[in-house]
């Protein structure tokens, strides 16, 4: 094999209007504001590497990774790409609060990496499978656009479909029932965003099975830091509850194991990078806790990868990687590819598969 010492780094804002609002219970974007990491190595190969802040989750954004990743370049040139786990923990020693920017540099350090091994990340990370299934994620709207929307992406395949809620109880009980109006055979799943107290989280519950709906998750019912609240939610309803914004860290999902307030927790590269993912993903099976893998606004760069490390660990019970931008607003082109509602790897031939046009 080639030097796969770090030759040069480059950094980049990545800027994408969306069609749609972004919204969810605690905000709302307009746009994608995100950055390319790219390091060149010795033996030419390049390793693409995106950081997706989104400020309400994460408490970053693009001006903050920007500066962050500004400021490591110096210290990543003439590392060692193979090296990748020393560096991330170098990282995190010193940039724990900036996750995303820290993501970005080891997804691009582990994609040259795999290229430079001549092997695709997912079968880097065990090659558990060659396709995976997505839903797709119905955001906070009118219930007639809901309703439209749900038989729309119905027609086209999509066995599963996730809403937003935690705005307003009424308001989401009505979305909820236009979706199954307009897809009465599609799963269902719901997303709160901590956008509920312990008792609202409940109370909502109820009121859907009076409406004859049992979703089949239930994501971050409370308050981020309210275990105690998320446990009593729990233990008030047979429907799964998915701990998502409570673990960032495989601390955090010690914490959630510790206190039993989740059936499931909810793996974003976003949140923890891809190394720190790892070690959630192997304290959650080691609880005999299920695992979900969802996104927040990458370009198919960064949902690339963790479409390849959803596949290469296998046995994830939710997929949540349904694309924000059409393939002609993308900026990256290559494998995987994505034709709905399934990603394809099977002819990814190393790294993620990600080419800048």
């Amino acid at each position: 094999m080639e030097p796969t010492k770090i030759k040069a780094v480059f950094i980049e804002p990545i800027n994408i209007p969306l069609d749609e609002p972004f919204t969810i219970a605690i905000g709302v974007k307009h746009q994608i504001e995100n950055v390319l990491v790219t390091v060149l190595l010795e033996n030419g190969i390049k390793g693409y590497g995106e950081a997706a802040p989104l400020e309400p989750i994460n408490g970053e954004n693009q001006a903050t990774v920007l500066a962050t990743l500004k400021s490591c370049k110096d210290f990543l040139v003439g590392k060692d790409a193979a090296d990748f786990r020393q560096i991330s923990k170098h990282l995190k020693s010193v940039f724990w609060a900036q996750i995303t920017a820290r993501c970005a540099v080891e997804m691009a350090l582990i994609d040259a990496y795999t290229k430079s091994l001549g092997i695709p990340l997912y079968k880097f990370l065990g090659g558990a499978e060659n396709k995976i299934e997505t839903d797709y994620t119905i955001d906070i709207v009118p219930p007639d656009t809901a309703r439209i929307n749900a038989e729309k992406l119905s027609g086209k395949g999509y066995q599963t479909l996730k809403t937003k809620v935690g705005k307003k109880l009424t308001d989401d009980i009505d979305r909820i029932l236009a979706i199954k109006e307009g897809a009465p055979d599609c799963r269902l799943m719901l997303d709160a965003n901590q956008g509920y107290s312990p008792v609202q989280a409940v109370h909502f519950l109820e009121e859907l099975e009076k409406n004859g709906i049992r979703p089949e998750l239930f994501e971050q019912p409370v308050e981020k830091h309210d275990l105690q609240g998320m446990k009593f939610v729990k233990e008030h309803t047979s429907v799964p509850v998915a701990a998502d914004e409570s673990v960032f860290t495989a601390a955090d999902a010690i914490q959630v194991v510790r206190t039993g307030c989740a059936d499931l927790i909810n793996i974003k590269l976003m949140k923890s990078g891809i190394v720190e993912a790892l070690d959630i993903a192997a304290i959650a099976r080691s609880a005999n806790m299920g695992l979900m893998i969802g996104c927040m606004l990458e370009t198919s760069l960064g949902l690339g990868a963790s479409v390849h490390f959803a596949a290469g660990l296998g046995n994830f019970a939710f997929i949540d990687l349904d694309p924000h931008l059409s393939p002609e607003q993308d900026p990256f082109s290559g494998e995987p590819q994505f034709k709905e509602p399934f990603y394809f790897l099977s002819d990814v031939e190393a790294g993620i598969g990600k080419t800048l046009d």
